[in-house]
Formats: structure tokens, sequence, C-alpha cells
């Protein structure tokens, strides 16, 4: 294991591909693929031995919010998650991983894995995929243990409007520049510009992408040293003693910057569900026009408004 990933607090929950092959080896881990409404692709290649995930099971119209917790337990137990299973999730797109897993841990599973770079990097690794359908795992009977195990993961509209006169904690914006500063939502079906009054940029991706992650990783999609990150968030004012309240547009590049804190050791963190979506529709919250200033991490504001890129699917932010 490189030293960088050593120094993760959680260095084990960040899987290679080699170390994944390993792993597989096990027959009671449970490996999930992650995805919207991508079954079909997942048939024509997928790691051998992987159940498949659609994380509509997870999240409820209109706003793509979490599921009730009743029901994100009877997808977990369906899906032969226990508290205390082995899980490995991977996706194509790293968001979809991300979503899942914090989910997972929010609900109280204790051993949560991610593949570092998704599919592409088991891949690029030379390792095999397989076609034809998903594996199926035995269903749990009960969860055996309270559920949820990790409610403080979670942070709904009236724990977001209280966090706003902490001085303690912080709601951090996981947006591109340009989203922050009202140029644009980001998303064909969010009207609203703006952002939440004394939120933190967190950053993101490219402009016009709601699916990048760039800041936080390599270009072939692997999680940058927690280091880096950590030196980012810090030039902005977002530090590990505080709480922080990751968001984004509806949750999964938010998941992914929980996920990352988590696995760097981060303890006071939690994702903001509800996002800009849910707030920017509900009349009663302010909105604030940042001005587009240099980040102060020391990145170029970008020289002109990149369009939106079209969504994969209306969670896939």
């Amino acid at each position: 294991m490189p030293a960088a990933r050593r120094a993760l607090a959680r260095a084990r929950a960040l899987v290679a591909p080699g170390e994944l092959a390993g792993l597989l080896r096990d027959p009671a881990l449970r490996l999930l693929e992650a995805g919207c409404a991508g079954a079909a692709v997942f048939e024509q290649a997928h790691i051998d031995g992987a159940g498949y995930l659609d994380t509509r099971e997870l999240e409820a119209a209109p706003l793509f919010n979490k599921v009730d917790d009743a029901a994100l337990l009877r997808v977990l137990l369906a899906h032969g998650v226990r508290h205390d299973t082995t899980v490995v999730v991977y996706s194509r797109n790293p968001l979809a991983a991300a979503r899942a897993a914090h989910l997972m841990l929010y609900a109280g599973v204790t051993d949560v894995r991610m593949l570092d770079g998704g599919f592409a990097a088991w891949g690029a690794a030379g390792l095999p995929g397989v076609a034809g359908p998903a594996a199926v795992a035995l269903a749990a009977t009960d969860f055996g243990a309270p559920f949820p195990g990790r409610p403080d993961y979670l942070t709904g509209m009236a724990q977001a409007r209280a966090m706003q006169a902490r001085p303690d904690c912080a709601l951090v914006s996981i947006r591109t520049w340009n989203e922050y500063t009202g140029a644009t939502s980001g998303y064909s079906y969010i009207e609203a510009r703006g952002e939440i009054p004394g939120a933190l940029w967190g950053r993101a991706g490219r402009e016009g992408d709601v699916n990048s992650m760039s800041h936080f990783q390599h270009p072939d999609g692997r999680m940058l040293d927690g280091a880096a990150i950590e030196a980012l968030w810090r030039a902005g004012g977002i530090h590990r003693a505080s709480h922080n309240a990751f968001y984004c547009g509806t949750g999964w590049r938010a998941s992914l910057a929980f996920f990352y804190a988590w696995v760097m050791g981060w303890e006071r963190i939690s994702v903001y569900d509800g996002g800009w979506y849910e707030w920017s529709t509900d009349p009663g919250n302010p909105i604030a026009i940042n001005p587009a200033a240099p980040p102060r991490c020391g990145t170029p504001v970008p020289s002109g408004l990149a369009p939106s890129a079209p969504h994969p699917s209306p969670t896939s932010a």
C-alpha cells in the first residue's frame, strides 16, 4: 500500500483493484456495483460476483433525497447487507458508489469500502470483467443492530438552518465555482442560482459537469492524497474540528466529499441530503449571490461559463 494511502485514518476503506481481487476470495464479502438505471450496461461487463444496486432504490422523488429509513432498511436487507457485513461498492461513475457508501455508513454498516477509481480502475489494472446477470445474495432477515446506526451522518434542512448560526459548524458547498457564485445553477432541472448564505466553497470539479470531482482526484479517478485535499479545504476555511455538512445539488458530489473526509479521519461530518435543490425550492430560505472574486485556494476563476452538461440521470449530481 502506498505511503499516502497508509496515512489515511481508514485506509482499508479505499480499496485498490489488486486488493479487491484478493478480497473476492472471501465468500462472506458483499460486492455491489451502484448505478442509476444501468443494469443493462452492468450485464455487458462487471466484476465477477457483483450484485447490482440501483440508486433509484435509495432516493425518492421529487428532490432525490434519501428514502425513508424503513425503505432503506428493506433495500439493504434485500441485498444481504447487515450491520456486520463487509461491503465493497464500486461504480462506473464514482459518485454513485459514494452515494451508496454514505447511506450504508448512515445506516450503521460498520465495514464499508469503495473501489478507488471505480470500474475503470479495475479494467486499467488488467483485471477481467464478466457478462451476465447480477449475483443475487441471500436476503438478510434482520440488520442485527439499531437502525440507523449513525443518524449524525445525515443533516436535514432544519439542521442546516440551525448550523448557520453556530460558530463550530460549517455548510460546505461541493459545487463548482460558477455554481457557488450564482453564475449558473449547474442543473437543467434547477432554476434557482445562488448559494446558501454563509456556506464555504468546498470545491468540486470541471465547470459544467456535475459528475466531475476533479479537484479531489487524479485524472484516472483515484483519490488525491488526503493531505492535498485537507490543504485545499483548510485554505478555504474548512477545518476538521468543525461540524462540516457537505452538500451539492442533490447529494452525489457531497457524498464523495463525505467519504473522502471519512477515510481521512474527519469525525464531525455529515451530508446535507437536500442540498441546493431542496434549499432553493423553499421560499422561506434566503439565497446569497457570492462575489466572483478569485477562489481563496489559488485556482483561477474560470474565464468563461461552460454550459451545464446533460445529466445521465436526474440523481447524478
